[in-house]
Order: structure tokens, then sequence, then C-alpha cells
């Protein structure tokens, strides 16, 4: 038992040593305030990053006493918002979607989610920085209700529904 507590410890100690950055430092990808893209605007191929042209929702990350979660879990946008996740107290997180949710716009849901994609095609970079963001763009995403998850988390029940309308 105490060597699993032992490399509990070295996981925790060599994961927050990759983090990087400087602390209290927040990093954003993506901007919250986009231009509005002309309404005769042709849609951006599959796989092409497609911008914001509508509002921003915030949606925090936590992980404390009551669990792990998405606040709020359930999210309604329209086609052109985005989604600001907001890391809350700095626990490893990240934004993933349901590949069985997504279907045939696996490539425009990647395309819009910037950074790293080491994890898989649709998870996102892991943030571990408090107030950390990550913004996902829900342009040129067909309407629809599609499964969200953090991949550290999901077994303890984090995870939620993002309905495009």
């Amino acid at each position: 038992m105490k060597i699993n507590g032992l490399a509990l410890i070295v996981g925790a100690i060599v994961l927050g040593a990759c983090a990087g950055g400087e602390k209290g430092t927040p990093k954003t990808e993506g901007s919250a305030a986009a231009p509005a893209a002309a309404p005769a605007a042709a849609p951006a191929a599959a796989g092409t990053a497609a911008p914001v042209t509508g509002k921003t929702i915030e949606v925090q990350m936590i992980g404390d006493a009551k669990g792990y979660r998405f606040e709020p879990n359930v999210i309604t946008v329209k086609a052109g918002d985005a989604i600001k996740f907001i890391n809350v107290i700095g626990f490893p997180h990240n934004v993933g979607f349901d590949p069985a949710t997504v279907g045939d716009q696996q490539a425009q849901f990647a395309a819009n989610m910037p950074g790293d994609h080491t994890m898989g095609p649709l998870e996102g970079p892991m943030m571990m920085q408090p107030n950390e963001t990550y913004i996902v763009s829900f342009g040129n995403i067909k309407p629809g209700t599609y499964g969200l998850h953090c991949t550290p988390h999901l077994a303890l029940g984090m995870k939620g529904t993002v309905t495009v309308q």
C-alpha cells in the first residue's frame, strides 16, 4: 500500500512540474470578443476552425467537496456561439466531446478546439492552473445535443451536454 501511495505522490509531482508557465497567470486560447462574420459569409470547410460570431457562455470547471463538475453542466448555445471553460481551482481538467454524439462532425469539432490534441481529436489540452481558460467555437456545428466530459474526471461524473440550436 505504501508503494501505491508513493507512486501517486511522485505522479502528482511530475504532473505539476510539466504544467510550466507562471503561477497565477491565466492562459487564454482563442478570443471571446471575435468580430462578427458577414451574414453572407460562406461556411468554413470541415476541418477549418470556424470563428465565433455570437456570444460567449462561461462554464466553470470545479473540483471540491461536492465533487467534480461543470457549472452549468447543461448548456444551450446557438451555432456561432462559443463556450469559455474556466478551470476554477487548478485541478487538471480538460474539455472533451463524446465521439458517439458528434458523429460526422468530428473534423469540425476538432478544428474548433484549439491547441494540443494529443489525448485525442475531440480532447482539448490539459488545463492545470487556476483561472486558466479554454474557448471552443460552435461555428459550423449542426443543431443537436453533444456529450461533454473532462477526461481525468469522467469516472467521477464530470460530464454534461451542449445543445446547439
